[in-house]
C-alpha cells in the first residue's frame, strides 16, 4: 500500500532536449504548454535547450543594466526581450543549458521560495558529482561557486484557470562552455550584480562537456528533486 501511495504522489513528467531554439519560439511554446497542463491535456514538462545570443529583462527591470545600445546589439547579433519572469537582465546563448520546468504547484501548502531553492539544488547536486562545491548567496537567487555565478534563475508562477494552483514557467540558465562570460555577459550587468562575476562548467573543470551531455546528466537530479516519474525523453 505504501508503494502504491508513493507512486500516486509522483508527478508525471515529459522531458525534452530541443537543442537550439529562438527565444520567442520558446516563450510561445511555454505559453502553449501552460494552458495544456492547466487543463490536464499534457503531462508536466521540462524543456531543455539552447538559445541564440539573447538578452532578457524581467519584471525587476533596470534598463541601465543593459550596456549596449540598439545599434551595438544589432552589430553583435544579440536579440533583446522584455519578458514576464521575475528578476532583472540576463544573457542566454550557445554553450548555455536553459531549462524551462512547466510544473503544476497546488495552492495548498504552496511555498514559492522552496520551488526556487529546489531548482538551485538540482544544479548544486549535479555539480557536486564533479567535485564542484557550489552553493547559494543569501541575498541572491541562482547557483554560485565562491563569488562566481554559474547559473541564473528567474521564474513565473502562472495562476491556473482550471485548477486551484499555479503552473511554473521560465527557469534556469546554466553556463557550460568556456568563454560565455566574454561573449554575452560583458554587455550587461547580470541581474544587476556588479561586485561578482560569472563562470562556466568548462572553466571550472577544464572538461569539454557538450550542452546535450549536461542536459542528460542533469535530468536524473531534476527527477529526484521534484519527485517525478519520467514518461518520455525526446531527442
Amino acid at each position: 500500500m505504501a508503494e502504491a501511495d508513493n507512486a500516486k504522489s509522483l508527478r508525471r513528467l515529459d522531458a525534452q532536449y530541443i537543442g537550439m531554439l529562438d527565444y520567442a519560439e520558446a516563450w510561445e511554446l511555454q505559453k502553449t504548454y501552460i494552458k495544456q497542463i492547466d487543463k490536464e491535456e499534457r503531462n508536466q514538462s521540462l524543456l531543455l535547450l539552447q538559445h541564440p545570443p539573447t538578452y532578457t529583462m524581467g519584471s525587476d527591470k533596470h534598463p541601465e543594466h543593459l550596456l549596449l545600445d540598439e545599434a551595438e546589439l544589432k552589430e553583435r547579433g544579440i536579440a533583446f526581450y522584455q519578458i514576464d519572469r521575475g528578476g532583472d537582465i540576463t544573457y542566454h546563448g550557445p554553450g548555455q543549458l536553459v531549462g524551462y520546468p512547466l510544473l503544476y504547484l497546488d495552492a495548498v501548502g504552496l511555498n514559492l521560495h522552496a520551488y526556487l531553492r529546489s531548482l538551485e539544488q538540482v544544479i548544486i547536486n549535479w555539480l557536486s558529482e564533479y567535485g564542484i562545491e557550489a552553493g547559494r548567496k543569501p541575498e541572491y537567487t541562482g547557483v554560485w561557486v565562491g563569488d562566481l555565478k554559474i547559473a541564473a534563475i528567474g521564474v513565473k508562477f502562472n495562476k491556473a484557470r482550471h485548477q486551484r494552483g499555479f503552473v511554473t514557467s521560465h527557469g534556469f540558465a546554466l553556463n557550460i562552455k568556456s568563454g560565455i562570460a566574454e561573449e554575452g555577459f560583458s554587455g550587461i550587468i547580470p541581474c544587476g550584480i556588479q561586485q561578482f562575476g560569472v563562470t562556466s562548467f568548462n572553466d571550472l573543470t577544464g572538461l569539454d562537456l557538450s550542452v546535450e551531455e549536461a542536459a542528460n546528466q542533469l535530468l536524473p537530479h531534476f527527477v529526484k528533486e521534484f519527485r517525478c516519474e519520467l514518461d518520455l525523453v525526446k531527442k
